[in-house]
């Protein structure tokens, strides 16, 4: 953990809609702050090698720890964490993206997500891809 500041976004409750588990309904943002944007990541080691053919669970994993190297790499955390973006070759897996996201992403930080079921990645091994926006707080 750095000495930087906390989050600069809270999130919001929207009365009227049912809770999501992990994610929610509305962030709002309170600049000035840094925007950090991660391109959807795969399941992909740092040489280049598919982690867990046909293992939604360990593809989800290789691809949590990407986003978080990303984040690092940034100056970022998952508490500035805004938004997430879901691809899963089948939504029925999302029990188990949700499990594993609970490994890396610290109890009360619930960004908003969306979570979409395609048909195909960019290649027929991958099972998973996420995308991640970051705000860091200025200061």
């Amino acid at each position: 953990m750095s000495d930087e500041p906390g989050p600069a976004h809270r999130q919001i409750d929207a009365p009227g809609l049912t809770p999501g588990p992990g994610y929610s309904h509305a962030v709002s943002v309170d600049v000035p702050g840094r925007l950090v944007v991660i391109s959807g990541q795969i399941a992909l080691d740092s040489a280049g090698n598919l982690v867990g053919p046909g293992d939604l669970e360990a593809q989800t994993r290789q691809v949590f720890a990407n986003l978080e190297t990303a984040l690092t790499a940034a100056g970022a955390r998952w508490e500035h964490v805004v938004r997430l973006g879901y691809f899963l070759r089948d939504a029925g897996g999302a029990p188990v993206v949700r499990a594993v996201r609970a490994e890396f992403v610290p109890e009360g930080v619930a960004p908003a997500a969306s979570l979409v079921e395609v048909s195909r990645l960019v290649r027929d091994d991958l099972l998973v891809e996420i995308e991640a926006l970051a705000v860091v707080p200025a200061g």
